[in-house]
């Protein structure tokens, strides 16, 4: 671990509770709660004097991501300390609205006083904190908020959690410069979203970037919290840098090599069916309470103007529900992993109608919303199963 060259002294500042709960809030979800490097377990704070005007820069980290956010504060004397994350935002919390002055004091203990408050908490050297990267200085790719939070949402879930297939724990950002596409498997079902008609400033060609899943859950949190319209995006060999706002989220990069997706998306998945969303959740949901705990195995059987969902297990029972809808092809019944299927349709929020897309028992299946929109195209593959 490489140290800073720190700004030195004892740092005093005065900051408003508010502002600082807010950085603290975007910044804490990243300090790791088991750690066996201390030092991991605080935050770093930084005051600064310039002609910009004084500012706290408080950044966090688990060597495999950092946060770095900063708000305005009265600096009275430029420095830095570092402070127990957990412990100090659980106390800021509970103060009441105001001014915090907070002060280094000899062995690295920090004075913390609001209103008739007095705190002292025992924090590290400031040495012993490991440096953060800096965001590049060029070659910076702008990607709009709404659009990226979007990607995040329909294809988080379906990332592997199993550690040993690292290449799959992560998403797949594909940029091009006039469109983008985020793409996750975990070997059982993928999730494909390709939004068109985006000028995408910067990018030569294609650019593909695989994010972890932890790195995506973090964006998802700083994409709902800030009113910019678009994300600076960049990466060097071995880090990936998110620019949102005021806030600089980092991420360790993934290695491998994603699978080639495109060699499994279904090309004559022939045999179709269109339903309302919410008739297919609320079907799959009570089915799938029958199902075999360990599979969640259901079974969608297809006949002349029908979809039946059925279920059975020795412990539980059976369950059948069908659903009324347009289907002249050959009959078909296909086994899926029920919670497989919730989780598309609580991706795409349970609205509007939802195409299903066969070729036959054997074969993946691809679910699709039917919501006319050209501009995003949404699809969902899922391996069946044997029951």
């Amino acid at each position: 671990m490489t140290t800073n060259a720190a700004p030195t002294g004892n740092l005093e500042i005065t900051v408003s509770r508010a502002e600082l709960l807010r950085e603290l809030t975007a910044a804490q979800s990243v300090v790791e709660r088991k750690t066996t490097i201390p030092i991991l377990s605080n935050f770093l704070f930084e005051a600064t004097q310039d002609e910009a005007g004084d500012r706290l820069t408080i950044t966090a980290t688990d060597l495999d991501q950092s946060m770095k956010t900063s708000c305005s504060a009265r600096v009275k004397k430029a420095g830095a300390c570092t402070i127990p994350a957990r412990k100090l935002y659980d106390y800021i919390k509970l103060l009441p609205e105001g001014d915090i002055s907070i002060k280094l004091m000899d062995n690295h203990w920090v004075q913390i006083r609001a209103g008739r408050s007095n705190t002292k908490m025992v924090g590290m050297a400031r040495a012993n904190f490991p440096q953060v990267p800096e965001f590049p200085a060029a070659g910076a790719v702008r990607i709009p908020v709404a659009a990226l939070k979007n990607m995040i949402s329909k294809t988080i879930f379906a990332i592997s959690n199993e550690e040993s297939r690292y290449t799959l724990n992560g998403a797949l950002l594909v940029l091009k410069a006039e469109s983008m596409a985020m793409v996750a498997t975990d070997g059982h079902r993928l999730a494909h979203i390709e939004k068109l008609n985006e000028q995408l400033e910067g990018v030569q060609g294609e650019k593909k970037t695989l994010i972890p899943r932890k790195a995506l859950g973090e964006l998802a949190g700083l994409l709902s919290n800030t009113d910019s319209e678009s994300i600076e995006f960049a990466d060097d060999e071995q880090t990936l840098f998110f620019r949102v706002g005021g806030r600089v989220l980092t991420s360790r990069k993934l290695t491998g090599q994603f699978p080639n997706y495109e060699a499994v998306l279904p090309r004559d998945n022939n045999k179709f069916v269109i339903v309302r969303s919410e008739d297919l959740m609320g079907s799959i949901q009570r089915v799938a309470q029958f199902a075999d705990e360990r599979s969640g195995a259901i079974k969608i059987r297809l006949e002349q103007n029908e979809l039946k969902l059925s279920s059975s297990s020795t412990d539980a029972g059976e369950s059948e529900d069908s659903i009324e809808t347009p289907y002249s092809y050959d009959a078909l019944v296909v086994g899926f992993n029920s919670q497989y299927l919730l989780d598309f349709l609580k991706a795409i929020g349970n609205s509007g109608e939802v195409r299903l897309e066969f070729k036959d028992a054997q074969s993946a299946g691809q679910m699709r919303p039917e919501d006319g929109n050209e501009d995003v195209k949404y699809r969902y593959i899922l391996m069946p199963m044997r029951i």
